[in-house]
C-alpha cells in the first residue's frame, strides 16, 4: 500500500510539474487542458482541470475515500522553444512508458531550474539583426533605417530584459516608454532636411518586438476552441495594449514637433514632395454654363494606389535617390529570409545546434514565400493572405510531426510569428498620418483590428491544415502538440 502511494504522489507531482513547464515556456494554451487531460487518464489518475490566464486550477479526485485535492499551478512566461521541444519529449516519454513518472518528474526539474541558453547581450544583438531585417522585408525602409531601427530595438530588448524585470513598477510603463522614445528618436530623423531618414519605417520595426501578434493569435485559437475565458480576457488585453503602443508611439512623435516646431515646415515638405503644384486661371469657355474666372495656386498630388506614386509603404522614395536611400530590391529576400527565420528562432531560446533549427527556417520560408505570392494575388485582404501562409505552414509542422516525429509547435512558430508584421507592413505600418486626436486613437483601433484579422486568417489556416493531416490515420494517444 505504501509503494502504491509513493507511485501516486510521484505521478501527481509529474502532472503538476507538467502544468508549470508548459506555462513557464510558452506552450499553447488552448492545448494545456487536453495534454495534461491525456497525461492524466494515461497515468490512470481522476484529475480536473481548470485554466485561466498564467493559472491552472489541477484538481486531483480520490473516488475511493470520496475526497479531492486541489492545486493551484501559477507561472508566467515567454517561449522558450529548446525547453518547451524538451518538455515535450519528457511528456512522450513518460506517456509511453519509456520512463516512469518519477524520472520525468527529475528531467522537468532540470529543465525548469536551468539558465537561459544566452546572455542578455546576446538577446539584445539578436534583436538589433530581427528589427534591421524586419525594417527592410515587411516596412519598406532603406539601409540606412534599418540600422536605426535595429539600435531601437536592442535599447527596447534590453531594458525589457534588465529594467522591466527587475522593477515592477518601471514594468507597468515599459511599453509606453519604448514606443514614446523610439517615436520621438524616429520624428527627429524624419524631419531632418534631404528625408534621409523614413520615419514609419523606423518607428514601425523599432516597436516589431513588442507587439502583441502572438497573444491575439492564441486568444483567436482560443476562442475557436470554446476557451471562451481565456480568449475573450487575452483578446481585450492585447487591444488595450495596441492601443498603449499607438498612443505612445503618437505621443513621442508630437512631442517632438512641440520641441522642434520648424520640424513642422519639413514635414509638410515632405508630404509634398511627390505632388505638382502649378500656378494659373480657370478660364470660362463653356457659355451655356456661367463662371466667372478662377485664379489661384493649385496642388496636385498622386495617390497611393495610382501606380506612379514614389511612396512605398508610407516611405517617400525618388528615383533619383542613391542605392542606399532605397529600398531593398526584390532578390534579397533570398538570403535576408533565411537569416531573419535563424535569429527570431535563436531570439526565442532555440538552441544553434540542433536538428530543429533548419527545419524552423525551411517552414519560415515557405510560409513567407506562401503569404508573399498571395499578397500579389489579393492585396487588399489580410486575413485571407495570413490563412494562405499559416495553411502552408501547417501542413509542413503536422507532417513533420506526424511523419518523423518531431514537435508540430516548435517547428512552426518562427514561421507564424513572421506572418504578423508581414501583414502589417503591408497594411502601412504600424502607424499613420492623423490630423486630431480622434484619428489618433482611431489609427491605433485600425491597427488592433488588423492584428485580429490577420489572427482569424492565420487561425482558420493552422486549423485547416491539422484537419488534412490528422482527418486520416490512426488516433493518437498523446494530445496534439500543435498550434
Amino acid at each position: 500500500m505504501l509503494t502504491l502511494s509513493a507511485d501516486y504522489v510521484s505521478r501527481q507531482k509529474f502532472v503538476l510539474r507538467l502544468a508549470k513547464a508548459l506555462l513557464t515556456f510558452g506552450a499553447p494554451s488552448h492545448r494545456i487542458e487536453s495534454q495534461l487531460g491525456s497525461a492524466g487518464e494515461i497515468l490512470d489518475m481522476h484529475v480536473a482541470f481548470v485554466h485561466l490566464p498564467n493559472l491552472l486550477m489541477v484538481t486531483f479526485l480520490d473516488s475511493d475515500t470520496r475526497t479531492s485535492e486541489t492545486h493551484f499551478v501559477r507561472a508566467g512566461g515567454r517561449v522558450a522553444l529548446t525547453a518547451l521541444h524538451k518538455v515535450h519529449l519528457v511528456y512522450r516519454d513518460v506517456l509511453h512508458d519509456r520512463i516512469g513518472a518519477t524520472e520525468g518528474c527529475e528531467q522537468l526539474k532540470r529543465i525548469l531550474q536551468a539558465r537561459p541558453l544566452y546572455d542578455i547581450w546576446t538577446r539584445c544583438l539578436l534583436a538589433f539583426f530581427c528589427a534591421s531585417i524586419i525594417c527592410v522585408l515587411s516596412f519598406g525602409g532603406s539601409i540606412v533605417d534599418m540600422f536605426v531601427s535595429g539600435l531601437s530595438a536592442s535599447v527596447l530588448q534590453y531594458l525589457g530584459l534588465n529594467a522591466a524585470a527587475k522593477s515592477s513598477m518601471y514594468a507597468n510603463v515599459y511599453e509606453i516608454s519604448v514606443s514614446i522614445v523610439v517615436s520621438f528618436i524616429a520624428r527627429l530623423l524624419g524631419t531632418l532636411p534631404g528625408n534621409l531618414f523614413c520615419y514609419s519605417a523606423i518607428s514601425s520595426a523599432g516597436v516589431v518586438l513588442i507587439l502583441p501578434g502572438f497573444t491575439i493569435l492564441i486568444s483567436a485559437l482560443e476562442l475557436t476552441s470554446r476557451n471562451i475565458l481565456c480568449g475573450s480576457v487575452r483578446m481585450v488585453y492585447a487591444i488595450i495594449y495596441t492601443l498603449f503602443l499607438g498612443f505612445g508611439l503618437t505621443i513621442g512623435s508630437d512631442f517632438y514637433l512641440l520641441v522642434n516646431p520648424k520640424a513642422r515646415h519639413n514635414l509638410a515638405a515632405t508630404a509634398m514632395l511627390d505632388a505638382e503644384t502649378l500656378h494659373g486661371f480657370i478660364i470660362d469657355s463653356n457659355t451655356s454654363l456661367p463662371l466667372s474666372q478662377l485664379g489661384g495656386t493649385f496642388t496636385f498630388m498622386e495617390t497611393a494606389d495610382s501606380g506612379t506614386s514614389h511612396i512605398i509603404k508610407g516611405c517617400y522614395r525618388n528615383p533619383s535617390w542613391p542605392w542606399y536611400r532605397q529600398p531593398f530590391p526584390w532578390w534579397t529576400m533570398l538570403f535576408l529570409v533565411p537569416i531573419y527565420s535563424m535569429c527570431s528562432s535563436v531570439a526565442n531560446l532555440q538552441a544553434i545546434r540542433s536538428v530543429q533549427l533548419p527545419i524552423m527556417v525551411a517552414f519560415s520560408c515557405a510560409a513567407f514565400a506562401a503569404n508573399k505570392g498571395a499578397n500579389y494575388l489579393i492585396s487588399d485582404r489580410g486575413d485571407i493572405v495570413s490563412a494562405f501562409g499559416a495553411l502552408i505552414i501547417g501542413l509542413c509542422g503536422n507532417i513533420y510531426s506526424r511523419v518523423v516525429g518531431g514537435t508540430a509547435f516548435t517547428s512552426m512558430v518562427t514561421g507564424v510569428l513572421f506572418l504578423v508584421p508581414s501583414a502589417i507592413g503591408n497594411g502601412g505600418g504600424l502607424i499613420q498620418n492623423y490630423n486630431s486626436s480622434t484619428a489618433q486613437y482611431s489609427s491605433s483601433f485600425e491597427l488592433g483590428i488588423r492584428m485580429i484579422q490577420v489572427a482569424i486568417g492565420v487561425t482558420i489556416g493552422l486549423f485547416v491544415s491539422q484537419i488534412l493531416v490528422y482527418a486520416l490515420g490512426r488516433r493518437k494517444n498523446a494530445a496534439h502538440f500543435a498550434f
